[in-house]
């Protein structure tokens, strides 16, 4: 479940860069990404944490 949530991660990153690229990229596609990018980050720290506790043995 790590892997997925980390490689959906990548994808989201990646996209999200290449849009920025782009000067004509409007505001639905900028908030959409927004969104996209908070998800994945959500999913990255929950991993972190859960990473964190099994290292600690909590």
């Amino acid at each position: 479940m790590e892997a997925e949530l980390l490689d959906s991660t990548a994808y989201v990153l990646t996209a999200a860069r290449s849009l920025l690229d782009e000067p004509a990229v409007g505001d639905r596609e900028l908030r959409f990404t927004g969104e996209r990018l908070t998800e994945a980050l959500t999913d990255a720290l929950r991993i972190a944490a859960s990473r964190g506790a099994r290292l600690s043995g909590e």
